[in-house]
């Protein structure tokens, strides 16, 4: 019997391939995401705000199957920063605010990719674990403000160190995140805590708001007080509003496209810059890695680079 020694090699090769590939997929099944990155920091130095007697349990859990298995965090006692620096650093900066409907937060889809996308842009990457407001906190409509707002302050008194321009921090929020992104671009004056230290004299207002798959009004949380008006955050666009910038699919099952409209017609209203980008297909919570290439929401990312360069630009030279 004659034996092909190429075709033998190529199965071997094929076996081989299939058995790495199964190795990797079991370890993805298995392996847990790191969290907090080495480099983070806390955003209060005591009890955060509105603590009560009792503080949460943290409670990290990898979730869903490979390729989309992530992590999801909920029981956040206290709220952290990861920190992920560019390789070339630019001095443009991102706070990354990760959704999950305010029941959980989606770290690492909303939050670690980010910076895996953004990094290799030139972009420091500022990912916050805030407090989930169904968690027990009081007055918890407050709580996500108060920690999107002091994260905002602590990196703007730490950018030396970070080597970014304090002038070029904005946000990006997904989904319940994209609301408390919102929020900190229309309510970032508002007295939601007392004073902790000299950090707190920086401003919160971000310099533009990337809004991506968004909640736009609070009442869609149903969490303590979150249908309040001040909540509604396109009720209170006004001429002190950042640039904004929205990603959105017409196919998303859980927050219509309506929610994003409304705060694009507010900020045409306002004469606030604007720019909206609704895309046939892509469902929610694709993040920046989780839309097959050939679907045009994939390129969000870079459609809201250009945004970002754009508006800083006009901002130096205008």
């Amino acid at each position: 019997m004659h034996i092909d020694r190429r075709a033998l090699i190529g199965g071997a090769a094929s076996l081989a391939t299939l058995a790495m590939t199964q190795r990797a997929t079991a370890q993805d099944a298995t392996a847990t995401t790191q969290w907090p990155p080495r480099e983070h920091f806390k955003l209060w130095p005591d009890r955060p705000p509105n603590s009560p007697r009792r503080l949460p349990t943290p409670n990290n859990e990898m979730n869903g199957q490979p390729p989309r298995r992530e992590l999801h965090l909920r029981g956040v006692a206290e709220p952290v920063v990861g920190v992920y620096r560019p390789a070339r650093p630019d001095g443009r900066a991102l706070l990354s605010l990760p959704g999950g409907g305010y029941r959980f937060l989606s770290v690492e889809n909303e939050g670690i990719n980010v910076a895996r996308t953004f990094n290799p842009l030139g972009v420091t990457v500022f990912v916050l674990a805030y407090r989930l407001p169904g968690e027990g906190w009081l007055e918890p409509q407050d709580v996500p403000l108060q920690d999107a707002q002091r994260a905002m302050r602590l990196i703007r008194a730490r950018a030396a160190d970070f080597a970014i321009d304090p002038a070029g921090l904005g946000v990006v929020g997904f989904s319940a995140g994209g609301l408390l992104a919102a929020s900190i671009a229309t309510a970032y004056a508002d007295p939601v805590y007392d004073r902790v230290d000299a950090a707190d004299d920086q401003p919160a207002r971000p310099a533009f708001a990337g809004l991506v798959y968004p909640v736009i009004t609070g009442d869609m949380m149903r969490v303590g007080a979150l249908g309040a008006a001040r909540f509604d955050t396109d009720r209170r666009v006004n001429r002190g509003t950042p640039p904004i910038f929205i990603a959105h699919a017409l196919d998303d099952p859980v927050v219509p496209a309506a929610q994003p409209m409304a705060m694009l017609a507010a900020c045409q209203a306002a004469r606030v810059p604007v720019e909206a980008h609704f895309f046939q297909e892509g469902g929610h919570g694709f993040g920046p890695a989780y839309l097959a290439p050939e679907l045009p929401g994939s390129h969000w990312p870079q459609l809201f680079d250009l945004f970002v360069k754009r508006t800083l630009a006009s901002r130096t030279t205008g």
